[in-house]
């Protein structure tokens, strides 16, 4: 079959996926075992890759049967890839310890060659209750676990800066460079390559204060009763407004998440053909939130919808959210799809 559709002027994106990494026993599943979600990441980012897709990114999760520790996933990923941008979206600040952080990502950042891109945020609503503390974190007294993860946060950011801050031993087992000591290794530019995922406008603006790039999800968690990719495209301007009055120097980048789900095959149809495309209002983590909306059609009906978006319109990284446990065949159908029926009619590619 051939598909015809109008050609629409939008601005070029950079498109990737991203996945929760879920695995499950049940013979309706793919992944069946975190073995099976590790490996089959490994293989889909390799997949995405020969297909034109320009990034692999991966959702963080602890106490659950998804992909947790994310830097020796990245870090193969980096090994097996040599072009497309490798992260997160995102790894829960309340949990990490920043010193420790800025080894592991210098060291996967190192091996894919300065591919990293990743994302960090206090996190989304959890397994248990207060995971973090299990963890060893606790908030400070009179604080609360979001500023926790800011103070996380802040510690990191400045540690991968690559400035010397540790006194270092007057009786070295190996010698020591002059001067204070720095968190090794050490990867140039990682800075620039950190992103927040922020669910609220106001967290978007303090996001562009710390020079931190943007990531929004499928969701916010708060609504005006406009549609979610208003409420996100009235987000990335204030993150933006934000970032140009803090004197930034360099371009920020953007990215959001959408499912999309181009209809091309039987197998489509059955699986994305009932799919509920409007927004939903409900609540999260007991507050009310807008989820976006699930794109699904053939493609001429998906590239009129889309080139109305005005948050993808606004921003420079379409995230694709895939159903990993179709496994990896299918999802990379499902990226070589959006790349090659709706990507270059919507001015992406």
């Amino acid at each position: 079959m051939i598909w015809t559709v109008a050609v629409v002027a939008l601005s070029m994106k950079k498109i990737g996926f991203l996945s929760f990494g879920h695995w499950t026993a049940s013979p309706q599943s793919q992944t069946r075992s975190a073995s099976d979600a590790l490996l089959q990441s490994i293989d889909l980012s390799i997949a995405a890759e020969e297909l034109g897709g320009d990034g692999a990114y991966f959702r963080v999760h602890h106490f659950a049967r998804q992909l947790s520790s994310p830097f020796p996933l990245l870090a193969a990923i980096g090994a097996r890839t040599s072009r497309i941008e490798i992260g997160t979206g995102v790894i829960d600040m309340r949990y990490e310890n920043p010193l420790y952080m800025a080894e592991d990502a210098g060291a996967a950042d190192l091996i894919s060659g300065g591919r990293l891109q990743l994302g960090i945020s206090r996190g989304s609503p959890e397994q248990v209750i207060d995971g973090f503390r299990y963890f060893g974190y606790a908030p400070a007294e009179g604080s609360d676990h979001a500023a926790m993860a800011r103070e996380h946060a802040a510690v990191f950011l400045e540690v991968i800066k690559g400035e010397g801050f540790a006194q270092p031993n007057p009786r070295p087992m190996f010698p020591n460079p002059p001067g204070l000591l720095r968190v090794e290794p050490h990867s140039p530019g990682l800075r620039d390559r950190i992103w927040w995922g922020a669910g609220t406008r106001r967290t978007a603006e303090w996001t562009g204060e710390q020079g931190m790039n943007l990531m929004s999800s499928t969701l916010l968690t708060e609504d005006t009763g406009v549609p979610f990719h208003q409420l996100q495209a009235e987000q990335i301007q204030l993150f933006r407004d934000a970032w140009t009055a803090a004197g930034h120097q360099r371009e920020p980048r953007v990215s959001v998440s959408r499912s999309i789900f181009p209809i091309v095959s039987d197998v489509d149809d059955a699986l994305f053909g009932q799919a509920d495309s409007q927004d939903h209002v409900g609540y999260l983590d007991g507050g009310l939130a807008r989820f976006g909306k699930t794109y699904a059609g053939e493609p001429d009906q998906l590239v009129k919808e889309l080139a109305d978006d005005e948050a993808i319109a606004a921003a420079d990284t379409l995230l694709l959210t895939v159903p990993n446990q179709l496994g990896v065949e299918y999802n990379a159908h499902l990226i070589d799809s959006v790349v090659r029926y709706l990507a270059p009619d919507l001015g992406w590619r």
